[in-house]
């Protein structure tokens, strides 16, 4: 099977979050890319079983890819917190449990945040993380990772974004990913770092290598 894309290529989103869906179409639509929502075909959300984003990622991408005949993308992103060892990291979304409450998720970092001790801004140095895994339906794949440190703060903060975005704040920024405009956020973010790899290696429509990006086609 020949692995390229091509404008005028639609790719289906491994995903059910309309929410991650919408900034899927924002970075893909300059590039002539078209987006199908795997919710959308009737696709089912595969047990993400693995204990790394890359691992997650392609689970969902492959499994899209497979059921689809087409190319799939997905990602596999999560907060990664300092102080709580790397909690909660590739497991995110489940703190959020079924109802995907992230609020109580929110809620639940903090607690563990003052129960480490974790008050004060040094103490609360995060990052979030984002792994993009691009799949064919032979079951070729390929990863592009993107990162952006940054503080939780509490109260949550803005109205904007998904996930944990109310409470963090990029290194730079004195408002949280949830107050910024989805263009602010797209200019800095780990998915939009993670999708100009992906856009480099794969539409080749900048210079150089990306740092980080493996672009290997497994």
């Amino acid at each position: 099977m020949e692995h390229r894309l091509r404008p005028g290529d639609r790719l289906v989103v491994a995903t059910h979050n309309r929410g991650k869906l919408r900034e899927f179409e924002t970075l893909l639509a300059p590039h002539g890319l078209g987006v199908l929502l795997a919710g959308d075909l009737g696709l089912p959300e595969p047990d993400e079983t693995g204990t790394t984003f890359e691992e997650n990622a392609r689970i969902k991408a492959l499994a899209a890819a497979e059921a689809a005949r087409m190319p799939a993308l997905a990602d596999d992103s999560g907060v990664v917190v300092e102080a709580l060892g790397g909690e909660p990291g590739v497991y995110s979304a489940r703190w959020a449990g079924p109802e995907k409450d992230f609020r109580a998720a929110m809620a639940k970092v903090e607690e563990k945040l003052e129960e480490a001790g974790a008050t004060a801004p040094d103490k609360r140095g995060a990052r979030f993380v984002a792994v993009l895994c691009l799949a064919f339906p032979d079951g070729a794949s390929e990863f592009y990772r993107g990162e952006v440190a940054g503080t939780l703060v509490w109260p949550p903060r803005g109205a904007g974004g998904f996930g944990y975005d109310p409470m963090f704040v990029p290194v730079g920024l004195t408002r949280t990913f949830a107050e910024i405009t989805p263009e602010e956020k797209h200019a800095v973010s780990h998915r939009a770092r993670a999708f100009a790899r992906f856009v480099e290696a794969r539409l080749g429509q900048s210079r150089g290598a990306a740092p980080g990006a493996t672009g290997t086609i497994e």
